[in-house]
């Protein structure tokens, strides 16, 4: 067992290692080779400011939906929900600044959220080449693994270095991240808990191809992500492994995506991981108001998965995790709206897997008015003794109108039909029909914009008047 732990810190380590070389590298050739920075006094760019508001209202009606417990055990809960922010951008040729703070909570509640959603810079070269630091959301491919799932309304952001190249149909990006609690050189490292993320430190290395021409784009991407032990006085990091692509073809008429993720390494208490993921989807746009999508998903479980009977605690030992775990994906994309898998734990924090396989429509009857519906059949990846696989039927409709360039009001409505499998797992409560209904309205205008030229420029061009 040690040799094994070794044998993954070490392999770990390389993999940090061989991506903060690629990092430095970046970073050396940007300041190095770039003539924007060096040549910006003979271009002389305009300066460009903005302020942007995003005021965002939800009201939610649940009935049936979620464990039982976590709701007092009420079948019905009502309540609103609040996301307020406000970015200050600047922007110049070779360089942008982006500034969000933002206050998110529920109706009436006094304990709401202020945080600093965003404060990053990017640095541009001509050449292609950029470095983006501090805190920003990550978005990459369909958003699956690495996603800003604006839905929520504390979308997540990670305090990154991201450093990469983008160009002639290419795209390389490097990221890392090392997070503390606090800057302590008493206590040394510490369990990054409570915070933006829960992982201790990240690399991650993505690697895209697409061109406006080619039928046929697709990204690479390797993952380590280091976890500590919770609740230890002196934590130990495990690493964990993630490797995948995706890959979308993209005819006349329709597109084709396809994707496949590997999980290795340790999770966060040690415990070697084996997990894997596939998903494919096909749209079809037979008019151009006219959308229809068809797919499936499939997320590994874990082989032994205990459920106690009520009152009892289930002890089971498991020598390997195989429940797959979409890392920071926008699982509300992906996964039924009612958001019943991935977004919370299952009991023991192990996980019977996911099937999901879903048939879509989405029409644009009227100028700026959008209507979409869709059925999802759910069922569980991994085998449970004495029970069935599938978890139930779900139907979803929503309606979306934009009033004005920045004012948007949608409604939504699920229905969900669980099995006893679903009742077993703790998801839902003995009446089996679940019901949630949402009104939103955003809003979101630009506030004040501004743009000028820098002093130099101005008097030459006084001059040549």
């Amino acid at each position: 067992m040690r040799i094994a732990r070794e044998e993954s810190y070490i392999s770990s380590n390389l993999f940090s290692f061989g991506l903060a070389r690629v990092a430095a590298l970046i970073i050396v050739v940007f300041f190095l080779g770039s003539g924007a920075v060096a040549q910006e006094t003979d271009t002389i760019p305009d300066n460009e400011f903005s302020i942007s508001a995003s005021l965002v209202n939800r009201g939610e009606l649940r009935a049936g939906g979620f464990n039982p417990d976590s709701l007092d055990n009420q079948r019905r809960t009502q309540f609103i929900m609040g996301r307020y922010t406000i970015s200050l951008n600047y922007k110049r040729s070779w360089l942008e600044v982006m500034l969000t703070p933002q206050f998110a909570g529920v109706w009436g509640h006094s304990a709401g959220s202020l945080t600093l959603k965003e404060a990053w810079v990017n640095m541009m070269s001509r050449h292609g080449l950029f470095a983006k630091i501090g805190r920003q959301g990550l978005e990459y491919d369909d958003e699956r693994i690495i996603g800003h799932d604006d839905w929520v309304m504390t979308a997540p952001t990670h305090d990154v270095a991201k450093f990469g190249y983008e160009g002639h149909g290419h795209k390389v990006h490097a990221i890392l991240a090392y997070n503390q609690n606090a800057a302590n050189i008493e206590t040394g490292t510490t369990y990054y808990s409570g915070g933006m993320q829960p992982y201790k430190t990240m690399q991650t290395l993505w690697y895209h191809y697409d061109t406006p021409k080619s039928l046929l784009g697709f990204s690479l991407i390797g993952m380590n992500i280091g976890m500590q032990e919770p609740d230890k006085e002196k934590p130990k990091t495990y690493y964990q492994q993630l490797f995948g692509t995706f890959v979308a073809l993209k005819p006349k008429y329709t597109n084709l995506e396809g994707a496949f993720y590997y999980q290795t390494g340790r999770e966060e208490h040690g415990i070697p991981l084996s997990a894997f993921m596939g998903s494919v989807k096909l749209t079809a746009t037979p008019i151009e108001v006219l959308k229809i999508r068809v797919g499936y998903d499939y997320l590994s479980g874990d082989k032994y998965f205990n459920i106690p009977s009520q009152g009892q605690l289930g002890m089971v030992f498991h020598d390997k995790i195989r429940g797959f775990s979409p890392v920071f994906g926008s699982h509300h994309a992906f996964y039924g709206a009612m958001d019943f898998f991935y977004l919370d734990s299952y009991v023991g924090n192990f996980t019977p897997g996911l099937q999901n396989l879903y048939l879509g429509v989405s029409a644009e009857p009227v100028m700026n008015m959008n209507v979409s519906a869709a059925y999802h059949f759910f069922a569980i990846a991994a085998n449970i003794e004495n029970l069935k696989k599938p978890l139930g039927h779900q139907i979803e409709a929503e309606a979306s109108y934009t009033f004005a360039k920045f004012v948007k009001v949608a409604a939504g409505y699920t229905y969900m039909r669980g099995t006893k499998t679903m009742e077993t797992l703790q998801k839902v409560d003995k009446n089996r029909r679940l019901h949630w209904g949402w009104v939103m309205i955003s809003v979101t205008p630009t506030v004040f914009s501004t743009s000028w030229l820098d002093k130099k420029k101005r008097n030459n061009k006084d001059i040549v008047k």
